[in-house]
């Protein structure tokens, strides 16, 4: 890669030019807060309203925001994708329905390929909201509805390059879906359901069953045995813990290989010794119907490395190890 120098004149200038573009942009956005009218509202009471689907279309820049759009809509409760107006004049006007709802997103307003979907918008009876900067447009005129994004300029030195437009129209696009979100009563857990393998929704929807290791990698081990009987169990599952059970099957303590480390140097004896004699009584335990994260915040607090998963009876039904939570990003 090449490095471009430049004497400290010039590195002033490019700052100065970066300062004025950020200062432009955060003023387009902070502008549209004149633009919330009834429109806006309406706007959103309608997507929120909408029995089919909402159809979202712009074109060039306004078709990237257009994408981004569909997708805050689709990912906050409201079905919603991108058509693309070119390609919706070769045949993807089928997947427009009555009962849609059209967003078309255009700055301008007089887009070619939109203004030829208009005729076909009015024939379908479809409802269209018009996302625009002039709103008496042609776009804007044929519009049931206008959420207006005008901004004074263009961060481009030569007032042409859509930037400060753009921004705005983003901005307002996730001012609109969040509100319609918020009509719809679209809460943390309806966000989980619809991205289980997020962050959120991993914290929000995974149980410990869900991660805890059962049967064979479940280290169990009777109260009668000996504590190289332990070992070589908790050798054979990787696991560095095992659950000393009763007669009945039932969880009545714990060795760890951690009592393993200190007890040895003190006891040589130690490993022929019965496990009743040396282990953990009445460990702390977890539900296999736990939320993960909860279990992880125990994790930290107690400066354990795992749980034994107890049933109702206190029956060791798994064990969830630390590093399971941190596979997850969950701990």
């Amino acid at each position: 890669m090449t490095r471009v120098r430049a004497d400290r004149r010039t590195q002033a200038r490019w700052r100065a030019l970066a300062r004025k573009t950020l200062a432009v942009e955060s003023r387009a956005v902070a502008g549209q807060a004149r633009h919330l009218d009834r429109a806006f509202f309406a706007a959103a009471e309608r997507l929120r309203a909408t029995r089919g689907r909402v159809v979202v279309m712009g074109i060039g820049k306004s078709g990237l925001i257009g994408r981004k759009l569909a997708a805050t809509l689709a990912s906050t409760g409201t079905p919603a994708y991108f058509v693309h107006p070119t390609e919706s004049l070769h045949g993807d006007l089928g997947m427009i329905h009555p009962g849609d709802t059209v967003l078309a997103l255009s700055h301008s307003g007089d887009t070619e390929e939109l203004r030829k979907i208009l005729s076909f918008l009015r024939a379908r009876g479809g409802f269209l909201i018009a996302m625009t900067g002039r709103p008496q447009s042609p776009l804007g005129r044929a519009a049931d509805l206008v959420v207006n994004t005008a901004v004074p300029r263009e961060a481009c030195p030569f007032n042409i390059t859509p930037t400060a437009s753009t921004t705005a129209m983003l901005a307002m696009g996730d001012a609109l879906a969040l509100l319609v979100m918020e009509i719809r009563g679209f809460g943390r857990e309806d966000f989980a359901r619809l991205h289980p393998s997020g962050s959120l929704g991993k914290r929000l929807l995974m149980r410990v069953r869900d991660l805890m290791r059962t049967g064979a990698e479940n280290p169990l081990v009777p109260e009668g045995r000996r504590v190289i009987d332990a070992l070589r169990v908790m050798t054979r599952t990787r696991i560095g813990a095992a659950s000393v059970i009763d007669p009945r099957g039932r969880l009545v303590g714990v060795f760890t290989d951690g009592d393993l480390r200190r007890r040895l140097p003190k006891d040589p004896g130690l490993l022929v010794r019965p496990l009743s004699a040396v282990m953990t009584r009445s460990p702390r335990t977890v539900s296999p119907d736990d939320l993960a994260a909860d279990v992880a915040g125990l994790f930290r607090r107690y400066g354990l490395d795992n749980f034994p998963v107890v049933d109702r009876r206190r029956c060791p039904v798994g064990i969830l190890d630390e590093k399971d939570l941190l596979e997850e990003g969950i701990a």
